[in-house]
């Protein structure tokens, strides 16, 4: 019998020799044939010279942008999946990922795990082609969307964008206020393929009860005391653009019912009107309540609930990003100085000091107090005590320190509520995020740092483990006996 062909290798192009020697070892233990090397020219001497099932490609490379050279890869095999691995984790580069038809994206340090799991989908896929219909997105400059961060908490954010931009399903992005929940909706607009049509934010919480219907729908004239003219609502000012709905756990429930009809049905009808018109937008919704116990309650139509939340996208609260503050505190200074304000740098002192803080109000409190360092600090370089004047003394949330037993942690509670003060709707999440990290810390005491034994400790899966560990920025080594 003839002997089947070989399966082609995996090209890997990865100058980084340490990434490359993990990632190498991951596959071949997987029974992948791997072919490696470090700069565009050579992998364009591989490409010539065979053919492979997947690439995986760093984007910065020792001659060139591998990103920006997929079009000489795309002519040389059109169909062969291309897996983007960056450290230059922003949302600019996610974007420019999704606009090359990158199979998929890995900002680094990623899971291993998880890429083995998309090398063995993408050897057996095949790349979209270049006339699949999915037209190349203009734009996509990082300067356009605010969105700055490097954290892992954000990777995952741009990640989701990255996926809906090139289709028109319904988005629901959840977190806490002052997260920049308006901001991801502004940047799948304009970085998809509605970018062209009208982008239209209407905050539900904001209009009394009874004037959502007619702000959502328009009305007729005489349809109501003071309707002297007939007015057009934000679903048809959105028309063949986006309307983003924030605050959208506010909302009324008769204006819930009507909201769903609109979504299930593509028209609308404007309150005392007789004749439905048809609408073509896309809908992003956001809230920074926990809808899950509305739904129970009765206030929050779950029917509406699944028709909003087609794909989530959760916005981590700033506390769970310390790592992103100091970029984000010099890019408001950026935007202070094109506002008028001083010029100002921050010490590694003031960055320090900013890091402490709790940041109850998330970026939006950074900015506003990076605003007020701007205009009140008396010297061009911001110091420590300029950032003390500006934010004063702050209690910090009591912790659980590794190794407390139940009486610590019931004590630790206690002091964090009394300091924290958590509004309504909040106590769940907030209280996790807190204790979540030292809890995790005390299980890797308890267990030696070993990370399947924590896992059996806490009683989750050690993936989930793994990956808590990752976000939340933890060494296990430090907790291994000695």
């Amino acid at each position: 019998m003839p002997t089947a062909p070989a399966p082609d290798p995996i090209l890997l192009v990865e100058d980084d020799a340490a990434i490359a020697t993990v990632i190498v070892a991951a596959l071949e233990d997987e029974g992948f044939a791997i072919a490696h090397c470090t700069s565009i020219a050579a992998r364009d001497r591989q490409l010539a010279s065979r053919s492979f099932a997947v690439m995986l490609t760093d984007v910065i490379l020792e001659d060139g942008d591998g990103l920006a050279s997929l079009s000489a890869v795309r002519e040389r095999a059109p169909d062969m999946p291309v897996i983007v691995l960056s450290a230059q984790n922003t949302l600019d580069t996610a974007v420019r990922a999704s606009e090359s038809d990158a199979f998929e994206y890995f900002p680094k340090p990623f899971d291993l795990d998880e890429l083995v799991h998309a090398v063995r989908q993408a050897a057996g896929a095949r790349a979209p082609s270049a006339d699949d219909g999915s037209a190349a997105l203009a734009g996509g400059e990082g300067e356009k969307m605010p969105l700055v961060g490097r954290s892992p908490a954000m990777q995952g954010v741009y990640r989701m964008i990255t996926r809906v931009l090139r289709n028109d399903l319904t988005v629901l992005v959840t977190g806490e206020s002052g997260t920049g929940k308006e901001l991801v909706a502004e940047a799948i607009h304009e970085l998809g393929n509605r970018r062209t049509g009208p982008f239209v934010a209407v905050n539900t919480a904001a209009i009394p009860a009874d004037l959502v219907e007619s702000e959502l729908f328009g009305h007729e004239k005489g349809a109501f005391t003071g309707a002297i003219a007939q007015a057009i609502g934000k679903f048809e000012q959105a028309n063949g653009g986006t309307l983003f709905l924030d605050e959208i756990g506010d909302m009324p429930a008769e204006a819930q019912t009507r909201l769903l009809r609109a979504l299930q049905s593509g028209r609308i009808r404007r309150v005392g009107g007789r004749q439905e018109i048809a609408v073509n937008v896309r809908i992003i919704a956001a809230t920074n309540r926990d809808l899950t116990p509305m739904i129970a309650a009765g206030t929050f139509r779950e029917d509406l609930f699944y028709r909003l939340n087609v794909v989530p996208i959760v916005l981590p609260p700033l506390r769970e990003r310390r790592e992103d503050i100091a970029a984000l505190a010099q890019h408001f200074l950026v935007l202070a100085a094109e506002d008028g304000l001083p010029r100002r740098v921050l010490s590694a002192e003031a960055i320090e000091r900013l890091e402490q803080r709790n940041w109850r109000g998330n970026v939006r409190e950074l900015r506003n107090v990076v605003y007020r360092l701007a205009l009140m600090a008396r010297e061009e370089r911001i110091d420590a005590d300029a950032v003390n004047d500006v934010i004063g003394p702050e209690i910090a949330p009591t912790t659980m320190a590794a190794g407390d037993g139940q009486g610590g942690f019931g004590a630790a509670l206690a002091g964090w509520l009394a300091a924290e003060s958590p509004p309504a709707g909040a106590l769940y999440h907030r209280a996790l995020a807190a204790f979540e990290k030292p809890l995790i810390e005390y299980a890797l005491g308890r267990t030696g740092g070993n990370q399947l034994r924590a896992a059996q400790l806490l009683g989750i899966n050690r993936n989930t483990l793994r990956k808590r560990i990752g976000e939340l920025g933890l060494e296990p080594d430090r907790f291994s006996a000695t």
